[in-house]
């Protein structure tokens, strides 16, 4: 038998089915010219999980230079070798449906890593199993021979993927130390597959942890953001603050777990986070919404948006708990974590306002505002309108029901306003009513900072006022210059 029964895979007869047709086309090219060929990492796991994949990696028996005639003849729509230096060629063609197909042939190697870098010094491999030997875990350590389609597992990851447990082919410690980006995988694969680490590779990784430091920022952050945007990232992110990866990476979120005193003055932070997250997921829309999932603004705004509370907690006469400024402290928090780790500058600013701002509308529960405030609380949000809301709405996780039905029922009042007062004017666009240049025709001024004062004031009495006709505007624009010349 080919593949394990016990996962639910396709017998022999129907497995050419099952395995992509490119795969075995390609697979027969490599045989005719004398070369073997095998599928493998995740395209084979997730084979094994019924899963479908569009990137597929290979690795052969034959040099870059012996396959790539082979592999720029099959790459119709594409060619790439960016990775020769490292044995590894790329193409791509397209199917008739349109789908493009891309594949990477990376010779067989045996690499030796510099413990001071997590870059290996590439040597060629004379072994399918000796090359799947020096890849991240059992699972990913899996081949399908091709076109003979032989199954391939020296390291029993089928025996793995079917338990969903984590674990490297080698000794982890050897494998972390080779490599310490895979402790980072691990934490991945527990939000992405819903598998659990064995207890000695995650030992292994509490132990080494801070060898993550020698890994780049970029491929920090990437590990994480692929963990956000899974189906599970709480378990991702619980799973980094118990190895304590996240002291190093993410070291705002472990500071969370604030201690509970025994009058349980305040919720436990950390966990209300983790309900945050996983409401602002729910809250996400289909690609037709205005926040289609997974929407990787919303969600580390969620994780990150109460990270100023223990730097500004304050035990108040009474027994009260205080975070005053918690937001505004949180967004330079955000701001500058997100810079560690090599964000790109528009997300974090995204990130750092949606921080800033999650605690906007709550005083509009206590006094609803008045048509001023909400057209302010537009324009402010801007572009983030709509994210700003989810966080918000996913921000109130009180229990009281009374006191959770008056907060809903005032979001919906306020998101009723906006849209009532977008049918008579374009909210995200609001100018005011004179622009800079009819206030120096208007005034007699040069260009200068007092018609930025002017342009501003103005600005100001359109979210004050709403629209209002040109002589109503030139009026007040006088109003407000004469109380300027007279001071």
């Amino acid at each position: 038998m080919l593949v394990p029964r016990e996962l639910g895979f396709l017998e022999r007869a129907d497995v050419d089915f099952e395995v992509w047709p490119e795969a075995m086309a390609l697979g027969r090219r490599f045989a005719q010219e004398g070369y073997e060929l095998a599928l493998v990492g995740g395209p084979v796991r997730d084979m094994l999980l019924h899963r479908r994949s569009h990137d597929l990696d290979f690795c052969s028996s034959a040099r870059p230079e012996q396959f790539e005639p082979i592999l720029r003849h099959w790459g119709r729509d594409g060619f790439w070798d960016m990775g020769r230096k490292f044995g590894t060629l790329g193409a791509m063609r397209r199917r008739d449906d349109g789908t493009l197909v891309k594949v990477e042939v990376t010779t067989y190697r045996s690499d030796v890593y510099d413990p001071s870098s997590r870059k290996p010094e590439v040597n060629y491999g004379h072994s399918l199993e000796g090359d799947l030997s020096r890849r991240d875990f059992t699972v990913n350590s899996m081949a399908l021979c091709v076109p003979d389609l032989r199954f391939v597992d020296p390291f029993g990851g089928a025996a793995d993927l079917a338990k969903g447990v984590l674990r490297t082919p080698v000794d982890p410690r050897q494998s972390f130390e080779d490599d310490p980006l895979r402790m980072m995988r691990a934490i991945r694969f527990v939000a992405q597959l819903g598998f659990t680490i064995a207890p000695d590779t995650a030992v292994a990784i509490s132990d080494m942890k801070d060898r993550i430091t020698i890994v780049s920022a970029e491929r920090v952050r990437d590990e994480l953001t692929k963990m956000l945007l899974t189906d599970r990232p709480r378990a991702g992110i619980e799973s980094l603050v118990d190895s304590g990866l996240a002291d190093i990476v993410l070291p705002e979120i472990p500071a969370l777990r604030l201690q509970i005193d025994e009058h349980h003055r305040h919720k436990d932070i950390f966990e209300h986070t983790m309900t945050v997250l996983e409401r602002a997921i729910a809250l996400e829309t289909d690609d037709e919404g205005p926040v289609p999932g997974p929407d990787l603004t919303l969600r580390l705004a969620a994780l990150l948006h109460d990270i100023g509370k223990p730097r500004t907690r304050r035990f108040e006469p009474g027994g009260k708990v205080s975070f005053h400024h918690h937001d505004a402290v949180g967004a330079k928090m955000t701001r500058k974590r997100m810079r560690a780790l090599h964000f790109d500058h528009h997300l974090i600013d995204d990130v750092s306002f949606l921080v800033d701002m999650h605690l906007r509308f709550h005083g509009y529960v206590d006094e609803p505002w008045t048509d001023s405030a909400v057209r302010r609380y537009v324009k402010d949000s801007g572009p983030l309108y709509e994210r700003l809301n989810r966080l918000t709405r996913a921000d109130a996780t009180t229990q009281n029901r009374r006191k959770a039905m008056m907060f809903s029922t005032a979001m919906d009042e306020l998101e009723q306003r906006v849209r009532d007062l977008r049918e008579k004017e374009d909210l995200a666009a609001i100018r005011p009513d004179l622009d800079g240049t009819e206030i120096i025709a208007i005034l007699g001024i040069e260009p200068g900072p007092l018609v930025g004062k002017a342009y501003r004031h103005m600005l100001d009495y359109r979210l004050d006022h709403g629209p209002v006709d040109h002589d109503a505007a030139v009026g007040e624009l006088n109003r407000w210059w004469s109380e300027q010349t007279e001071g």
